[in-house]
């Protein structure tokens, strides 16, 4: 069984309305086991029994939240020797285009290493149905590839 781990941070509830959308559709592929922690709860543990990640965050400021950086700052180093190369996966609570957030998500992932498997899922403005929708597309896409061996 293949192991999905959502890290995430909200501050206005609207990342986290995305991630509870993204886990349900992760847990449409029953040969995944999928474990969603906010970014200040997940550890190196975490990171060591994941096959895949997808990382969640509001735009604050044309970047990515305090806590997913805190997150990322905590468990650089102590990763190094394992060389991940983990698929990777962003999506966004935006206010504006939230291209500051996934540039700098993709300039950290990359030394770890990871592998971006998919353009980001930004949702601009108010959450509604139609993010919704598409977060559980997203979830159970990147959920399927890990079950049958894509990325």
């Amino acid at each position: 069984m293949k192991h999905l781990l959502i890290i995430y941070h909200t501050q206005s509830g609207n990342t986290g309305q995305m991630a509870d959308a993204v886990l349900r559709g992760c847990q449409q592929e029953v040969e995944v086991q999928t474990r969603m922690l906010k970014a200040f709860d997940a550890t190196l543990d975490d990171l060591l029994w994941a096959d895949g990640l997808l990382f969640g965050t509001p735009e604050n400021f044309g970047y990515m939240s305090g806590a997913l950086k805190d997150f990322f700052d905590r468990t650089y180093d102590p990763v190094e020797p394992y060389q991940l190369n983990l698929p990777y996966a962003i999506f966004i609570s935006a206010g504006n285009d939230g291209s500051g957030a996934v540039r700098e998500i993709d300039r950290i992932a990359n030394g770890y290493p990871l592998r971006k498997i998919s353009e980001p899922l930004i949702a601009k403005g108010d959450i509604n149905e139609q993010h919704l929708k598409q977060c559980e597309e997203f979830g159970l896409s990147m959920a399927a590839g890990l079950s049958i061996g894509i990325f």
